[in-house]
C-alpha cells in the first residue's frame, strides 16, 4: 500500500503540476482522522509518512507516572524509560502507537481526504494560472455534454463553454478542438470555473489581433464591432499612419488574412469597414453597398434617419434589418432607414410634362408640341414611328407635317452624337 501511494502521489505531482509536499500533508491529515478512530482519544497524536519509504506511523505524547489512570494519556516509568532511558516522573516523550492493521484503515481515509485535497489544490490552480488570462484565445477538446454546455479539455484543466457563449450555428463533437475565447475565471460555490466562449465580439477582436500584426503593434486601432453569432460581423478599424490602409491590412493580401479568421468563424460573414469621425461618413461606409440619398440627424438624441430610393431599401436594411441592426451597434447611434417619397404624377401632370418635352425639340413650337401629345405622340420616339400621312391630318400641323418630320429626325440625331442643341432660326 505504501508504495503504490507513493507512486498515486508523484502521479498526481507529474500530471497536476501539485506539490508532493502539498499532497503529503493531505495525506498526513486524513492518517490523524484515522488514527483517531483506530487509536482512540490519545493526548497529541499525529501522524506521519516516510517520503522515502512511504512507512506510516502513529505518536502520542504521554506523561510518564506511578500509576496509569488512563492508557491514552498516561505511561508508567518503566515502560517510558525502554523509551527513553532517563525518562522523569511528568515527563511527557513522544510514544508510537500504531495499532495493528492500521495500513487498511489508513490507506481507505487517505484516499477520500486526498481527492478532496486534490480537487481543492487543483481549483487554487485554475485560479493562479487563469485569472490573469482572461482575454486569451486557448485551444482544447470536446470531452462532454452537460444538456447545451459543453465540457472544454485544456490539458490539465478543464473549462465550461456555456449554451448563451456558443455559437448558434455550430455543433460540436466528443473529440473535436476548439478555439475559445476566455471570457471569465469565476469562483463559484465549487470553486474557479473557466468560462470559456465563441460567441462575444471579443473572440473575433482577438483573431484578428493574432492575425493582422499591424493591430498587435498599435498601428492599426479596432474602433467598434457589432456581431451577431454565426451570421454577420461588422468591425469598424481606424490608421494612425496615413500611408496605411486599415482595411487592407485587415484584409491581407488576396483576403488571406480574413479569409483565415472567417474559417475560425465558420464561414462567418466579416465586414471590415473605415472608422470616421464623420457620422455620414461612417455611416456610408458601414451601409456601403447601399446608396443613401439623405441623412436627417438627431445629434443630442445619437439618432439619424436615412433616406435611400425605393430600390436600395431592402440593400441598406438587409436580410431581416440584420444591416441596419448591426450598423446601429456599430456607430452606437439609431439609425432609421426609410424609402424616399417618390410623387405620382396625375394625368394632366403627365400631359404637361409630355409637351414640354417635345417643345424642348427644335422647329417645334408649343401649340404644334400640345397638338402632337392630344393625337397620342407621347414622345420624340413616339414621333420617329409616325407617318407623314398620319401627321398631316393633324389640324394644327397640316402641311407643316414634313417639317415637324425633319425635325424630330435632326433632334434624335443630336441626341444619338450627343452634341449641343442647334440654334432655331
Amino acid at each position: 500500500m505504501n508504495n503504490e501511494l507513493l507512486a498515486v502521489l508523484e502521479y498526481w505531482e507529474r500530471e497536476k503540476g501539485i506539490s508532493k509536499d502539498i499532497l503529503l500533508a493531505a495525506v498526513q491529515d486524513a492518517l490523524l482522522s484515522a488514527a483517531k478512530k483506530a487509536v482512540g482519544p490519545a493526548r497529541e497524536l499525529r501522524c506521519t509518512i516516510d517520503p522515502k519509504s512511504g512507512d506510516i506511523r502513529a505518536w502520542a505524547k504521554l506523561v510518564v507516572s506511578e500509576r496509569v489512570i488512563s492508557k491514552h494519556d498516561q505511561i508508567t516509568v518503566f515502560d517510558a524509560r525502554r523509551i527513553k532511558p532517563d525518562a522523569q516522573l511528568g515527563e511527557e516523550i513522544e510514544v508510537e502507537v500504531t495499532p495493528t492493521g492500521f495500513g487498511r484503515i489508513a490507506s481507505q481515509y487517505a484516499k477520500q481526504s486526498l481527492m478532496q485535497h486534490l480537487r481543492r489544490a487543483e481549483k487554487a490552480l485554475i485560479f493562479a494560472e487563469f485569472k490573469d488570462r482572461t482575454g486569451d484565445i486557448v485551444s482544447g477538446v470536446v470531452r462532454r455534454f452537460e444538456r447545451s454546455d459543453v465540457t472544454i479539455d485544456l490539458g490539465r484543466y478543464e473549462a465550461l463553454l456555456p449554451n448563451r457563449e456558443r455559437v448558434p450555428t455550430e455543433e460540436y463533437q466528443v473529440g473535436e478542438r476548439l478555439r475559445c475565447f476566455v471570457k471569465a475565471v469565476e469562483n463559484t460555490p465549487y470553486g474557479p470555473e473557466i468560462i470559456l466562449s465563441r460567441a462575444d465580439p471579443q473572440f473575433v477582436i482577438k483573431l484578428f489581433q493574432l492575425e493582422v500584426s499591424e493591430i498587435a503593434d498599435g498601428t492599426i486601432e479596432i474602433k467598434a464591432i457589432a456581431r451577431e453569432p454565426g451570421f454577420r460581423t461588422k468591425m469598424a478599424v481606424w490608421s494612425r499612419d496615413e500611408k496605411v490602409d486599415p482595411v487592407g491590412a485587415c484584409v491581407g493580401l488576396r483576403g488571406q488574412r480574413v479569409k483565415n479568421i472567417v474559417r475560425e468563424l465558420n464561414n462567418e460573414k466579416v465586414d471590415i469597414i473605415k472608422w470616421d469621425p464623420n457620422i455620414r461618413v461612417f455611416l456610408t461606409n458601414a451601409l456601403a453597398p447601399a446608396k443613401l440619398k439623405a441623412f436627417d440627424i438627431d445629434e443630442p438624441n445619437q439618432r439619424v434617419r436615412i433616406l435611400v430610393s425605393a430600390d436600395q431599401l431592402s440593400l441598406a436594411i438587409g436580410k431581416r434589418g440584420q444591416n441596419a441592426r448591426l450598423t446601429s451597434k456599430l456607430t452606437g447611434w439609431q439609425v432609421d432607414i426609410e424609402a424616399e417619397a417618390t410623387t405620382k404624377l396625375g394625368f394632366e401632370e403627365k400631359v404637361a410634362q409630355a409637351v414640354k418635352g417635345l417643345a424642348e425639340v427644335p422647329g417645334l413650337t408649343p401649340a404644334q408640341a400640345d397638338a402632337l401629345v392630344h393625337h397620342g405622340f407621347l414622345s420624340l420616339e413616339d414621333l420617329m414611328t409616325a407617318e407623314l400621312a398620319d401627321l398631316a391630318e393633324i389640324p394644327e400641323i397640316g402641311e407643316q407635317a414634313q417639317t415637324v418630320l425633319e425635325a424630330a429626325k435632326a433632334e434624335t440625331q443630336r441626341r444619338v452624337l450627343n452634341i449641343g442643341p442647334q440654334p432655331t432660326a
